[in-house]
């Protein structure tokens, strides 16, 4: 308690001895403040021109920025009017440069369409031997993203033009060619246009034919008929106006190799072919003999059936019964009949006729022999001809089946043997038709002679039955 009493009482006495000395720090404070405000003051003074200053030149600043704006604003105005009209001129550009390009590549469609026929034409011509610069000329506008100018239409128009010109012409030179052996050769080639083409080399004349593929001339593998060599060989040396030609363009003259004989087609024709063959030949053997028998048949009716009426009539029977026996050997038809109207002569008319009819009767399938045979063959082989086209056909199909239609060659084995054997049946059955109407013709016509004779036999026997009642 002493102690805080103590310490009280010693804070009073600082406090009395520091009062004058806070007195005079104050009014020096108050001296120092008061320069501070008024260098505050100057300096806000200052300030506050430097703002009032920066001011108007700000304002001025934001008046030409004013103004600046509404210029460029006047100008993106002006600009977007530009913008406006020129997409209305590209437009309408683009619209006449699309009429213009349709155009452009309607004429570059049809240059190269022209130029694509041009070049097969000039493939498929013997006139471009020798004259490689002609598709040369040409090969640059088949190329899709090549656009022709009016000088590659010109060059092209001049192709056509050397075309046209060389087809009228008549050139004889010295070239290259591929022989007949299968070897390059030189020779003179001459060519009449672009239709026949002729070569002379080794001491013979020949024809030339143009490969599109190999853009080369061959020489056909045969030579010329003879009397077309001689024509050409006195064209070349001036003796003659003529020379053969060929408008086909060369299929004319290929014909020339691809000729076949009998024996080709033969073996075109496939197995059929051999049981037609066979028809054939059956049908040739019964021909021969039916032809020999009834022609022999014929004559000795007439002359045996002759001898027997008159004899008959005369009453000489026992001649009659002689030629008859003289006869009996030979197994003739006529023969037999006579004997059977002999040995019934003595009966009534009636019974005759029976008799003589009842012989002709019975020999009646003898003449008839073979006949309708040559009628079953003849219906055979058309039928067999059309078998072996209904196999042929089958091995066609089946070759396509295996292998497509690319290759003609692989199906000319099944056509072949389908045309060759319906051909071969027709040339078979026709004349085996023909000689059956002809051998049936003949051998009604022999039987019919054989019961006149018979009938007239009969009218003799019955006179002179009654000749001898009376």
């Amino acid at each position: 308690m002493k102690n805080f009493i103590a310490l009280m009482l010693l804070t009073l006495l600082l406090i009395v001895l520091a009062v004058p000395a806070a007195g005079q720090d104050i009014r020096e404070a108050a001296r120092k403040a008061a320069a501070d405000r008024a260098a505050a003051q100057e300096e806000a003074s200052l300030a506050e021109e430097a703002i009032l200053a920066d001011q108007t030149r700000l304002r001025a600043e934001v008046d030409r920025l004013e103004q600046e704006q509404a210029s460029l604003e006047q100008d993106l105005r002006d600009l977007e009017s530009r913008q406006a009209n020129a997409r209305v001129l590209r437009e309408k550009l683009v619209e006449e440069w699309a009429g213009r390009e349709l155009g452009f590549r309607e004429i570059s469609g049809n240059v190269r369409v022209a130029a694509r026929d041009l070049e097969s034409m000039l493939k498929a011509s013997p006139l471009s031997a020798g004259q490689e610069w002609r598709l040369d000329a040409v090969s640059p506008l088949l190329d899709t993203g090549y656009f022709p100018d009016i000088d590659d239409i010109a060059g092209m128009a001049g192709v056509f033009f050397d075309e046209i010109d060389r087809g009228g012409q008549v050139s004889l030179r010295e070239g290259e060619f591929i022989g007949r052996d299968g070897r390059q050769t030189t020779g003179q080639i001459f060519q009449l246009g672009k239709f026949t083409t002729v070569y002379q080399a080794a001491g013979e004349t020949g024809f030339l034919v143009w490969s599109p593929e190999g853009q080369r001339m061959f020489a056909l593998a045969e030579l010329p008929p003879r009397n077309v060599r001689r024509s050409l060989d006195k064209y070349l040396v001036g003796e003659s106006e003529l020379v053969p030609l060929d408008m086909s363009g060369g299929a004319a003259l290929r014909q020339l190799t691809r000729h076949t004989d009998l024996v080709e087609q033969v073996r075109q024709g496939g197995p059929i072919i051999w049981p037609i063959f066979l028809i054939a030949l059956a049908a040739l053997v019964i021909v021969v003999l039916k032809i020999i028998y009834l022609n022999r048949m014929h004559g000795n009716t007439d002359r045996i059936m002759g001898e027997v009426n008159e004899l008959a009539a005369k009453g000489d029977w026992a001649a009659c019964d002689r030629i008859v026996a003289g006869h009996q050997g030979k197994k003739w038809p006529v023969v037999r009949v006579i004997r059977a109207g002999l040995e019934a002569r003595n009966d009534s008319r009636e019974t005759l006729e029976s008799v003589l009819q009842e012989a002709i009767l019975v020999e009646l399938p003898q003449v008839q022999k073979g006949i309708a045979m040559l009628a079953v063959l003849g219906a055979v082989a058309p039928l067999l001809g059309l078998l072996g086209t209904v196999t042929g056909m089958i091995d066609t199909f089946r070759v396509i089946t295996l292998f497509g239609t690319s290759d003609p060659k692989l199906m000319s084995g099944g056509i072949s043997e389908a045309l060759v054997t319906t051909e071969l049946g027709l040339a078979v059955a026709i004349p085996i038709m023909l000689v059956h109407t002809y051998l049936s013709r003949k051998s009604d016509h022999l039987i019919g002679d054989m019961e006149a004779k018979a009938v007239q036999l009969t009218n003799i026997i019955e006179k002179q039955q009654i000749a001898g009642t009376q």
